[in-house]
């Protein structure tokens, strides 16, 4: 699916993308738990490690890396 795709596909089967400049605004999480569910909760099958932070993140990814490679 290419980008234009992509787009198009959220505009037409998820109403919240409709919305465009500050009515395309809402607080909180509910959007992003409304897209969760749509997509049917894919982080739930989906593993990752996710390694955020200021410093350290392409050792810390590194030697992650290597652990699960040793395996």
């Amino acid at each position: 699916m290419t980008y234009n795709e992509t787009i198009q596909y959220l505009y037409n089967s998820v109403p919240m993308f409709q919305n465009v400049g500050g009515a395309g605004y809402k607080e909180g999480l509910e959007n992003t738990l409304t897209l969760d569910q749509h997509f049917g909760h894919p982080h739930r099958t989906f593993r990752t490690i996710h390694v955020a932070g200021t410093n350290g993140k392409g050792s810390c990814s590194h030697t992650i890396a290597a652990i699960l490679q040793s395996e």
